[in-house]
């Protein structure tokens, strides 16, 4: 079969023809139809981040049709269309029997510690597929894989509640997303922050109220328009110090700032007027969990979340 592989970090990707992976008992072999380009793939290829040895086949946003499934395989049939949870877990640790499977000790994600999905076939444990209706495009349901089951999982974590407030910091892909699922979820005002006109537009047509993090103080904004109160929940999704900081200044009383984006550097925390005085919460939020993926799917499906304009 055909692959795009990365050979050296820094280099262009090269197409390789490699055999189709072996099919265990619990696999299922999937046929790729539609394989996203995630801003990790560039980190991978650029070297920024490590992966675990090379040649590898990058891409873990994935969508297909079932190929071959596996001997001790009954939920699943050749023609099936799915997509892929990026994790291939053990199944059977504390971890993955209490369903955060995202902290198995032998965890491996595809396009970064085994082969992706930029190839013709790729092989899964049946356990990491979920069905994907056939009115959903093979294009969105590899999308949603990634940046969409992110933050679907941050706002469970976040434990959104109708009616409450919240804001985004990062109109990508994952904020894009966060958007229309907090709308979906119930949730009242929803405050964008980003520095581009054109994602807070976008952010705006999501039936989000827009706020220049370049123009503007982002926290005395939503404090100004929430009467001083702050919001009951703050996504960062940028992996900032400063906007971390900010994600934690905008709470209100009872608030939880659940942080998504990515970074080893530091922020500073208040802890008294910031957390204690309001039993305010910091939550950490990691990949996202094979359980919620069908909320999520069923939530495309019914046009709640948009992913065509993304």
């Amino acid at each position: 079969m055909k692959a795009l592989r990365l050979m050296q970090p820094g280099r262009p990707l090269v197409m390789q023809e490699i055999p189709i992976p072996k099919v265990g008992p619990r696999d299922v072999l999937v046929r790729v139809m539609a394989a996203g380009i995630c801003h990790s793939d560039a980190h991978y290829r650029a070297g920024r981040s490590p992966v675990k040895s090379l040649p590898l086949t990058l891409g873990h946003e994935v969508a297909g049709v079932v190929e071959q499934t596996g001997a001790a395989v009954n939920d699943f049939a050749r023609g099936d269309q799915v997509c892929l949870h990026y994790l291939a877990t053990c199944g059977a640790c504390d971890y993955c029997r209490e369903g955060t499977e995202q902290f198995c000790g032998s965890a491996a994600m595809i396009g970064k510690h085994r082969d992706g999905g930029f190839a013709e076939f790729i092989v899964m444990p049946a356990a990491s597929l979920v069905r994907l209706p056939q009115e959903i495009p093979f294009e969105q349901g590899a999308i949603m894989m990634c940046s969409s089951a992110t933050s679907l999982h941050a706002l469970k974590k976040a434990r959104l509640k109708p009616g409450e407030s919240v804001a985004v910091f990062g109109v990508g892909g994952l904020g894009a997303s966060a958007i229309q699922l907090a709308k979906a979820l119930g949730a009242g005002e929803v405050f964008a922050v980003d520095i581009k006109p054109a994602k807070l537009e976008l952010a705006r047509q999501f039936g989000a109220i827009p706020l220049n993090g370049a123009e503007c103080d982002p926290v005395e904004e939503i404090k100004r328009r929430t009467g001083s109160r702050g919001v009951d929940v703050a996504l960062e999704l940028i992996g900032l110090p400063l906007t971390m900081q900010q994600a934690v200044r905008s709470l209100a009383i009872h608030g939880r700032a659940a942080l998504v984006g990515i970074t080893e550097q530091r922020f500073s925390v208040a802890p008294y007027a910031e957390l204690i005085n309001k039993e305010a919460e910091i939550i950490g939020v990691s990949d996202h969990l094979a359980k919620e993926l069908p909320d999520l799917i069923e939530l495309v499906r019914q046009k709640k979340l948009v992913l065509s304009d993304l």
